[in-house]
């Protein structure tokens, strides 16, 4: 009897199925794939000894296009401009890939080190600065900023992932140093100090309650947009100020610094504690040097 073989068709069919609701799945499972990651991590060895050989993952292919996003200025004076879709969606699961095996406890600069504190309990990954899509989304926020950085001196910053599970926050601080702080081997900068001119946190993953970004010392007169569900992007707590909903794709870019370089106070900001859920974040902060 002759062996019975598929239809070639159908194969392809299946091919293309598959490769067109990967990007899909993934995008949308990746939170709770981040959750479990302890757990499959423990679980590796069994599964590799079972198929017989190392499972490793698929990179994330990116290609930077074109890309537009569109500006709302929130406060004057300060400086607050909420960003609808600063990441595309390709890009936030580049930036995942990259920063994913760096998570670890956040940390401060303090008393002139890196150190843990009660004050913020999420975690962090450093993103390699020559990685594609990072290097894109950079190349957007300092086109975003123009004449704000001197190209021959400044320099945008090394970019941060930062993620919130339940329970976690980071209590009221600011992004800016009360003194420039002196320059350290290996920056890109030109100068002998440097501090934080401005401040971009833009939402990679939004599967959350809570986790809002609230600045107690902004305020406007201006109405919240409203996305397709009826939802807020921003509101007015009771406390005063501004809360901003974590909303994937969007950011918030707000100045630190007055003119003479000193540190604008009404910029303190927080994270608040995350409810129930995930949430991922991009840091960008652009440094300014001084001789």
């Amino acid at each position: 009897m002759a062996p019975i073989t598929r239809p070639l068709g159908l194969t392809a069919l299946a091919i293309t199925l598959a490769a067109v609701l990967a990007p899909v799945f993934y995008r949308y499972a990746s939170p709770y794939v981040a959750t479990l990651s302890p757990y499959l991590v423990s679980l590796s060895p069994s599964i590799s000894g079972i198929i017989g050989r190392d499972v490793e993952p698929t990179p994330v292919f990116f290609n930077c296009l074109p890309h537009t996003y569109t500006t709302e200025i929130v406060s004057l004076d300060p400086l607050l401009i909420y960003i609808d879709k600063f990441l595309a969606p390709a890009e936030i699961d580049a930036l995942l890939e990259a920063g994913e095996p760096e998570f670890a406890p956040s940390r401060v600069y303090k008393s002139g080190r890196n150190q843990g504190t009660s004050d913020r309990t999420s975690s962090s990954a450093a993103l390699p600065r020559d990685n594609p899509a990072v290097q894109c989304v950079l190349a957007r926020a300092e086109g975003f900023l123009g004449t704000m950085l001197d190209p021959s001196r400044d320099d945008i910053g090394p970019p941060q992932l930062v993620r919130y599970t339940a329970g976690q926050r980071f209590n009221r601080h600011r992004d800016w140093y009360e003194r420039p702080q002196p320059v350290r081997k290996g920056m890109l900068g030109r100068g002998k100090s440097w501090n934080r001119i401005a401040s971009f946190f833009a939402i990679l993953q939004d599967q959350c309650t809570g986790g809002e970004t609230w600045f107690p010392l902004v305020n406007t007169t201006a109405p919240s947009k409203i996305d397709g569900e009826g939802r807020k992007f921003w509101r007015r707590p009771e406390e005063g100020g501004l809360a901003f909903r974590p909303v994937a794709g969007n950011a918030v870019f707000w100045v630190n610094l007055f003119a003479n370089g000193t540190g604008d106070q009404r910029t303190v900001h927080a994270g608040l504690p995350v409810e129930e859920g995930l949430k991922t974040a991009m840091n960008i902060w652009p440094r300014k040097f001084y001789e």
